[in-house]
Parts: C-alpha cells; structure tokens; sequence
C-alpha cells in the first residue's frame, strides 16, 4: 500500500513503507541545509524516522483542518532540526511543496527555527531547547481542562536534557498524571561540541526517566515501525506519561556524514549533496531540484 507523499515538480511515485518516507525526508533536508546554507544537517538526519513514524502513522491529524482543536499536537523541541519537520509537513500536504524552496530566504516564513504560526502544522516556536516539553504538558494540561482527549508528543535531542526546565517537567507530568503525553529523545550520543555523555552524565537514560515516574522504554530510533508502535500506544493504561529513549545516530543514512559531529555545522557542498542523495537512493528528488548554492 502507498504511503500518502504530496509533492510538487518531483513526480516520484508514493513511497511504499516509512523507511522510504525517512529517506526521502533525509534528502530532502540535505537539499535544503545546501541550497540555504543551513548547519544543523547531522541531528536533521538523525530525526528523520521518528519524524516519518509520526507523521506517517501515529498523529490523529487533518492537514486541510491544521488547527482543529482535536487534533494530536507534535513539538519540535530541538528546533535546530527543523528543516526535517518543514519537509514533513510539506509532504504530508500541510503546505505546497514548493514553498520548501523558500527555507532560510530573505523574509520568509521558514526560518532555520521554527516561529510562532510560520507555517500550518508547526506547533510551536523552538530552538532555544528546553521548552517544548513544559510546552506539551500545558496544552496537555489545557486539553483535560477543554475535556479533549488529544495526545501530545514532544522530541526532545539528548543535548536538551542537560536543562534543567526538561526535568522541572518531567517530575510535573507523572504528578499530573498527564498519561496523553510522550516525549521522545533523539539519543545520538551528540551535542554541539562533544559526546553528550561526555558533557553530562546523561545515561542510564531511561532509567532517569523511569525513576522520574514515567512509562521509560528504550526503542531503535531507526525503526520506525517499532517506533510507529510504541508511539501509538497512548495513553498506555498506566496513567503515567511516556518516555522513549530512541537509540539513533547522527547524520544517518549517509556514510561519510554518520556519527561524525563535524556535520553539527558543516554545510554540504553541491558535490557531497550529490552524493549523499545517491546513498539515500533519490537520485530523481536531486534531477528535479536546482543546486542553487553550487
């Protein structure tokens, strides 16, 4: 069965399973971080199968009612990766495709971190990290008081649980018994200039989670079917919120750029985007798109 995929002059068939929607998702953000110039691209590629997992399978959502009241919420919380959330969207039909050739302009709407309103299905504005959590458990905490059952999911990077606002609301929410929430971590054993472990003593992860009172699990985050599956599963009957700490590696599904931190700002050449699409297997998403920056 086809996958729903809008898309503008690209005319590539829909894709069959979420594997190829994170591909596609890798190299549309290898495009845009090259044509726009935009660092980031390592934790962008990182998300990509979580991103595609929800999207794809999980979110109860309508891309033509973007802000029916009803509707799952989904916060970027590691805004820095936005150029994967932009391509969601943009291909799941929030937005024409087409405005993702915008990203990072003079002007636009589409800023390297997602602003208040910037586009339809952006939840949230983030980038400063650290507040998309705080941010899920009020509209979480909004929706019981409204009497709506929405679920509300928050990505959150590794390097983001080294603020103290993320535990502040990680012992809010178990208190609340806030069971409609989940945050997933983007573990990718990275931050901006060192192994997060190395920065902070991050791990056991999920036992930190676990201890904080929530339903803690440990999933690969480049599995999106499994991923897709314990997403789904809330509220999970305990009461309690959801943490998944999703194993995932940096600059995922491109060789030269997995697990080298470099690619936290290093910009991709025409010659390295190119071949990174040839890695992703959308060789046609690059014939269709200009490299503008070249």
């Amino acid at each position: 069965m086809s996958l729903p995929w809008h898309d503008h002059a690209d005319a590539l068939p829909p894709p069959r399973t979420l594997a190829d929607v994170a591909a596609r998702l890798r190299a549309r953000a290898v495009l845009m971080s090259h044509t726009a110039g935009t660092p980031h691209l390592g934790s962008c590629l990182s998300c990509a199968d979580i991103v595609a997992a929800a999207y794809w399978r999980v979110l109860r959502l309508d891309p033509q009612r973007p802000e029916a009241p009803e509707r799952d919420r989904f916060i970027l919380s590691k805004g820095h990766a936005a150029v994967t959330l932009y391509a969601a969207l943009a291909h799941r039909g929030f937005f024409p495709a087409s405005r993702l050739a915008t990203y990072n302009g003079n002007g636009d709407a589409l800023a390297e971190h997602p602003g208040p309103g910037c586009a339809p299905g952006v939840e949230a504005a983030t980038g400063s990290l650290g507040h998309g959590l705080p941010m899920a458990l009020g509209m979480a905490l909004a929706g019981r008081i409204q009497g709506r059952n929405h679920r509300v999911y928050a990505l959150l990077s590794d390097g983001e649980c080294n603020e103290g606002s993320v535990w502040e609301a990680a012992m809010l929410a178990p208190a609340q018994r806030l069971g409609n929430v989940c945050v997933i971590v983007d573990y990718n054993k990275w931050q901006a200039t060192g192994r997060s472990d190395e920065t902070l003593a991050l791990a056991p992860l999920r036992d930190k989670w676990a201890s904080f009172g929530w339903s803690a699990h440990e999933v690969d985050g480049h599995d999106p079917d499994a991923l897709a599956a314990l997403m789904d599963r809330l509220p999970d009957g305990s009461g309690r919120p959801v943490a998944l700490i999703a194993h995932t590696v940096k600059g995922k599904g491109v060789s030269f750029m997995e697990d080298d931190n470099n690619w936290h700002y290093r910009i991709p050449k025409a010659e390295e985007a190119a071949a990174a699409l040839k890695e992703l297997g959308q060789e046609a998403m690059l014939a269709a798109t200009p490299m503008v920056r070249a």
